[in-house]
C-alpha cells in the first residue's frame, strides 16, 4: 500500500511540474470582440499558465494585461501592444465609438498602462502602440527572448517549442467581420 501511495504522489508531483512550464504565446493577434477575449482570458487566468507576448497584441487582445496576473506575463523585444477605443457598427454599417465599452476596457488595464494611455490622450479611435523600452519597463522580459537571441542546439529549441501550448491568433477573415 505504501508503494502505491508513493507512486501516486510521484505521478501527481510530476504532473504538476509539467503544468508549471506551460505557456501561451501571443503573437500577431489583432483583437476582436471584447466578450470573446474576456472569456478566453478568464480561462487562462485560472489555468495558471504563463503568457508570453511576442508580437502584435492589439485591440481586445490587450485585455490579457488585466485578466492575467502581472507576474505571469512577460514580453519579448518583438512585443507590440495596440490600444484604441471600443466601437460598434452604426445604423449605416460604419464604426462608431462605444463610450461605455471603452470605459470598461480602460478600467480593465493595470494602473501603469492606464497612466500611459492617459498621457497619450486616452483611448481614441486611432490606435496607439506601447512597445520597446516603455513596455519592457512595465513587464518582465521573457526568458524565451534571451534564449532566442543566442544559438542553441536543435533539441533545445524543439523542447522549448513543445512547452508552448497555444498561440492565440484569430483568423484575419473573422476579424474583418467582428467589431471590437
Amino acid at each position: 500500500m505504501k508503494f502505491l501511495t508513493g507512486l501516486l504522489a510521484t505521478v501527481l508531483l510530476l504532473a504538476g511540474v509539467g503544468a508549471s512550464h506551460a505557456v501561451v504565446r501571443i503573437a500577431e493577434d489583432r483583437g476582436g470582440r471584447i466578450g470573446t477575449y474576456v472569456d478566453k482570458y478568464q480561462g487562462l487566468r485560472s489555468s495558471g499558465e504563463q503568457v508570453i507576448i511576442d508580437g502584435l497584441c492589439a485591440s481586445a487582445c490587450t485585455i490579457v494585461l488585466g485578466a492575467v496576473p502581472h507576474d505571469r506575463i512577460c514580453v519579448t523585444s518583438h512585443a507590440n501592444l495596440g490600444f484604441h477605443a471600443a466601437w460598434d457598427f452604426g445604423a449605416n454599417g460604419r464604426a462608431i465609438t462605444n463610450p461605455e465599452a471603452t470605459q470598461m476596457l480602460y478600467s480593465m488595464y493595470p494602473s501603469q498602462v492606464r497612466r500611459w494611455i492617459a498621457a497619450r490622450g486616452g483611448l481614441r479611435p486611432q490606435m496607439i502602440f506601447l512597445r520597446g523600452k516603455q513596455l519592457m519597463s512595465m513587464y518582465k522580459p521573457c526568458y524565451f527572448d534571451a534564449q532566442a537571441a543566442s544559438p542553441k542546439p536543435a533539441a533545445s529549441r524543439r523542447d522549448r517549442d513543445l512547452r508552448q501550448r497555444d498561440v492565440i491568433a484569430p483568423d484575419p477573415a473573422v476579424l474583418a467581420r467582428q467589431p471590437d
